[in-house]
């Protein structure tokens, strides 16, 4: 049997006053989804321990059953990881958003979704400015770039940006953990009231001003760590093929630490307007030569952190009908059975704008498998389910258990 793990990322959600107290995934029109949960089997997942920060990258980790408290090093580690940066004894790597500060205001954690032509053109000019034999940066996708220091310290309290909108950003700079970290503290805290003074009146800037698009006028490093140790999918598990597929830097180099061929897509861009149709194709036509195969959306986690429900719900929808739909119809024709779980990898509430704790919902189908008691999937119907409460690697052991 081949295994298709599908994540909504962020796609779970709490109950909304102002929605007659449904979530997202409540009211979103999936026959598709709900279909694999009838014939399924579901439960909910803890993805995130409670002393880690409710990350994407800490989330999806534990989805393939990593121990995330041994093995997590932060996003930049990941995001070096795709991006083919090869992390040296003592490099220091570090997520840099570029975001927009208006009157010492956070205004948001992506330059207003910044393209990744003009946000490539600030980081070169960043590194041309900035850079030197132990500051060096490095473009990634849409906002999400990478910042490696040699030799720094790794012991900082790093606030991620998407969680405080509308907070004045001296506040949540960058503080030393321990006394040894002070230096690598000063320097990046310098590093993002430097990169203000240089990104102000850059021309990808006053041009994004002209158009009425918000200025990506900042840097904002975040989530430190060194080179992880991470063991691969067939050391874990016994997996011999697996594959990837995200527009995500950070699932990406997920992908290369867990030994998976990293699959990129035509028109993957990770917001709403992603290519799901070529998601899909990638994803069937993995399978045809993977055992295992992972496909990341992100719409929906970016639609959470901007509190927009109906786009929430929508970004749902359009994972059903334009990405699983097909999947159903085309594994259905495959000599070997597919096994097709979906989840998200933590919730994105709406009217929080920011990740939680929650343990996720999930459903495993499996053809020929004996349905539970659920009919639909959600974040409530599912606690009918048989699995029950997961954790650790119970749940990819499940998805992978013939």
């Amino acid at each position: 049997m081949k295994h298709l793990i599908i994540l909504g990322d962020g796609m779970a959600d709490e109950p909304l006053a102002d929605f007659g107290g449904k979530t997202p995934l409540q009211m979103a029109n999936k026959p598709n989804i709900d279909w694999l949960a009838e014939n399924g089997q579901s439960g909910r997942l803890i993805t995130v321990p409670a002393a880690m920060h409710p990350g994407s990258e800490i989330a999806n980790m534990a989805v393939l059953g990593y121990d995330v408290e041994k093995v997590y090093e932060g996003r930049g580690v990941l995001e070096a990881a795709s991006m083919g940066v090869e992390l040296q004894p003592g490099d220091l790597a570090l997520r840099c958003n570029l975001l927009t500060i208006e009157n010492e205001i956070l205004l948001n954690h992506s330059g207003g979704h910044i393209s990744s032509e003009e946000a490539a053109e600030l980081i070169h000019f960043l590194d041309e400015k900035l850079g030197n034999d132990q500051v060096k940066f490095y473009p990634g996708v849409s906002y999400r770039h990478l910042l490696v220091i040699k030799n720094g310290n790794k012991h900082l309290n790093c606030t991620p940006p998407h969680d405080v909108p509308g907070t004045p950003y001296k506040n949540v700079l960058i503080k030393p953990e321990l006394d040894a970290a002070e230096n690598t503290a000063e320097l990046l805290n310098s590093l993002i009231e430097k990169s203000q003074e240089l990104l102000t009146d850059h021309p990808v800037n006053v041009k994004r001003k002209q158009m009425g698009k918000p200025v990506a006028n900042s840097i904002w490093p975040w989530s430190p760590g060194y080179k992880p140790q991470m063991p691969t999918l067939k050391e874990m598990f016994g997996i011999e093929k697996s594959a990837v597929i995200s527009a995500v830097d950070l699932i990406q180099g997920i992908g290369v630490y867990a030994g998976m061929e990293v699959i990129r897509v035509e028109g993957a861009t990770g917001l709403y307007d992603t290519n799901y149709e070529g998601k899909a194709q990638a994803a069937v036509d993995a399978l045809k030569t993977n055992d295992f195969v992972y496909l990341h959306i992100e719409a929906s986690d970016e639609a959470g952190h901007e509190g927009d429900v109906e786009l929430k719900t929508r970004t749902i929808e359009y994972l059903d009908q334009r990405v699983v739909k097909y999947i159903l119809e085309e594994t259905r024709k495959m000599e070997e059975p597919v096994a097709i779980a979906v989840l998200p990898d933590h919730p994105t509430p709406c009217a929080l704008k920011t990740h939680t704790h929650e343990p996720v919902p999930f459903l495993i189908y499996k053809p020929g498998i004996e349905p539970d008691a659920v009919n639909v999937y959600d974040e409530f119907d599912v606690q009918k389910g048989s699995l029950g409460l997961l954790k650790g690697d119970e749940f990819i052991k499940s998805v992978l258990k013939v």
